[in-house]
């Protein structure tokens, strides 16, 4: 299980040992951890764990994963409105697990497009947890087919889960941020089938 802090300070009990989590940092558990609790360090400034799992067939050590210590790539650019930055926080070359990836990605200022051009990943299934959305503003995800689309409308915190047939993208009224979640036999983050914008419908 990867928990995703997006909220303020908090803690995360495994067996009795305990991790503090501030903003964006994580934590990987893996399988055989039974006991397990949070607890916000303020309760008038809450944390606010998302939780992300997968079946599993091995056995990963606990691994708490700062964020700030992690390089982020920079990827897109302000002419097509989609400059972001991504951080991996579960993955091959770092914190190991069985079969969960996951990581978040964060738009800058005046962009508001995601993952374009688009793809899918037959092998893995995506889940996708928008958030830093401000309350009156939402994202348009697309997902489906690339040649029978559907869109669905995002607010903050909500979560869309994509097979591995699917596309998944979206765009916003406003930048935002969202956790990215990979679960599946391929670990590999660039192994995909992009799909030319132009071939959407």
């Amino acid at each position: 299980m990867g928990v995703l802090n997006i909220g303020s300070s908090g803690t995360v009990s495994v067996n009795g040992k305990e991790y503090r989590l501030d903003a964006l940092d994580a934590l990987y558990i893996g399988r055989g951890n039974e006991h397990i609790s949070f607890r916000s360090m303020e309760a008038t400034n809450p944390a606010a764990f998302y939780l992300l799992s997968y079946p599993s067939h091995a056995t990963y050590t606990v691994e708490l994963v700062r964020s700030n210590d992690l390089p982020r790539v920079t990827i897109g650019a302000s002419e097509s409105a989609n400059a972001r930055e991504i951080t991996r926080l579960i993955h091959l070359e770092g914190v190991r697990s069985s079969q969960l990836v996951m990581g978040f990605t964060r738009l800058e200022a005046g962009s508001v497009w995601n993952t374009m051009p688009p793809h899918t990943h037959m092998r893995r299934s995506e889940v996708y947890l928008y958030f830093d959305i401000e309350e009156s503003e939402r994202v348009i995800h697309l997902m489906g087919l690339p040649e029978e689309t559907r869109h669905i409308v995002v607010a903050n915190r909500q979560v869309v889960i994509s097979p591995g047939w699917s596309i998944h993208a979206g765009v916003g009224t406003k930048n935002y941020s969202f956790c990215w979640g990979m679960g599946g036999e391929n670990q590999a983050y660039d192994d995909m089938d992009a799909v030319p914008v132009a071939a959407l419908l």
